[in-house]
């Protein structure tokens, strides 16, 4: 099989400030833009990699969803549990650095850890955990 990841989606809560932390913090390009308001769906990717995109999108705007679950996922989000991804760079350290001065919430910094991966974790605006791995 050639099968190969397009799109990966996050919630968002607030989508002028999830944009400006993909598009200003990581330096991700915006591929799309639509809704309106809170309704917006926002597609951003890493530049020179356009077959690789993230959908910030509204959660819980399923009909099939129902106000328990509505709940339960502004609850995961606040407490940052609901979504997450991992991102991997050659220079981990400039990285975090560019992230932590956009004023982003740091949740670890550059830790070498125990089964052989250094990386770190932040938290975007919506409370998704962000971890960034150094590729060697």
């Amino acid at each position: 099989m050639d099968i190969t990841i397009h799109t990966s989606a996050l919630p968002h809560d607030d989508p002028d400030a999830s944009l400006a932390f993909y598009r200003d913090a990581l330096d991700f390009e915006v591929r799309s833009d639509v809704g309106q308001g809170k309704m917006r769906w926002i597609t951003v990717g890493p530049a020179g990699q356009p077959d690789t995109s993230i959908l910030l999108a509204p959660p819980a705007v399923d009909p099939g969803v129902t106000e328990d679950e509505r709940r339960t996922i502004a609850e995961m989000m606040a407490k940052g549990t609901y979504g997450w991804i991992l991102l991997a760079t050659p220079n981990l350290d400039a990285v975090f650095e560019k992230v932590r001065a956009a004023d982003a919430e740091v949740v670890q910094e550059p830790t070498e850890q125990p089964y052989g991966i250094r990386d770190c974790a932040f938290r975007d605006p919506a409370g998704n955990l962000i971890r960034i791995q150094e590729v060697r």
